[in-house]
């Protein structure tokens, strides 16, 4: 006889999640789904309910959710939440062991991440960054892309984990190396919203059949994943947040900052990353991303 199929492999590694919001709380579910023990800690309790419902175990602290982890996984909005979870005497490095590996999905700036490493390293914690692409559909899914910033071998052991949560995992270099190519992602993702923004306010003022065109417009050069994942949105004007405008200012201000850190200079996504603000400014900032269309209608004269 031969033994159970689970005998045959190493114990999977405990792992803690810091951070269930749109993105996290999919993440963390597609980690059970995979097999994975998951303890889980955030702010709202709606949150943690979800969670140990999926299966998983709800912590009252980051602490106590981090003390017998292998691996902790954080997804939090911006820089200034990403050191308040990791640092100080309740965060992250005081409290978890030893050798544990922590992954970092948010998208914060490079310099936050290489910090983190630096900061982990003297705790003798292993720090990845892994930021994600691919909006609350993809986080569903399972299909995100993932961008890594971090030693190989680390990488290495991370790899079992992250293909339970996506389908594009690539070690991009160094600490900071995958907030650089997501700060680049979320350039291309705005740029090309704008642009399809812009697309269907002329359509539709030219009176042409916007599903129609929208289709062939998709099978040809300018059809691209952002057109494909937000053409119901343009279409119905449904823009419930798969991702945020806020978030997307957040990411916004990170390229540009960076950019201008490395002397590259970003005229079209500058223009952008105002009109981002824009919108934001104009109360639209919770907001799903594709909701750029608003401000287009209203510059081209459009009661929204």
């Amino acid at each position: 006889m031969s033994t159970p199929a689970a005998s045959s492999h190493p114990a999977r590694p405990a792992i803690a999640w810091i951070g269930l919001g749109i993105m996290g709380s999919p993440m963390s579910e597609n980690l059970l789904k995979a097999g994975y023990d998951v303890t889980g800690f955030t702010l709202e309790q709606d949150k943690l309910d979800r969670l140990a419902a999926a299966g998983g175990t709800a912590a009252g602290s980051i602490a106590e959710a981090v003390k017998d982890a292998d691996v902790v996984i954080t997804m939090v909005p911006a820089s200034p939440h990403v050191e308040a979870i990791a640092y100080g005497p309740d965060g992250i490095l005081e409290n978890v062991k030893q050798g544990a590996l922590l992954i970092d999905m948010s998208s914060i700036t490079p310099q936050t991440s290489v910090d983190l490493g630096k900061a982990g390293a003297e705790k003798g914690i292993r720090v990845l960054d892994a930021p994600v692409s691919g909006g609350e559909a993809g986080a569903i899914a399972a299909v995100l892309s993932i961008m890594v910033g971090g030693e190989q071998a680390d990488f290495d052991a991370a790899l079992p984990i992250l293909e339970a949560l996506g389908k594009t995992i690539v070690l991009c270099g160094p600490h900071g190396s995958g907030q650089t190519v997501k700060a680049a992602n979320q350039l291309i993702v705005a740029v090309n919203i704008q642009a399809c923004a812009e697309a269907v306010v002329f359509l539709e003022k030219s009176g042409v059949n916007l599903q129609a065109a929208l289709d062939v417009l998709g099978g040809g050069l300018a059809g691209s994943t952002v057109l494909t994942r937000k053409k119901d949105n343009f279409l119905n004007r449904d823009f419930k947040p798969g991702f945020r405008i806020d978030l997307h200012h957040k990411d916004m201000g990170i390229v540009t900052d960076a950019a201008r850190n490395v002397g590259a200079a970003l005229p079209v996504g500058a223009v952008v990353a105002q009109l981002v603000a824009s919108l934001r400014a104009q109360g639209d900032g919770g907001l799903d991303h594709s909701a750029l269309l608003r401000s287009v209608e209203r510059l081209s004269g459009q009661h929204v």
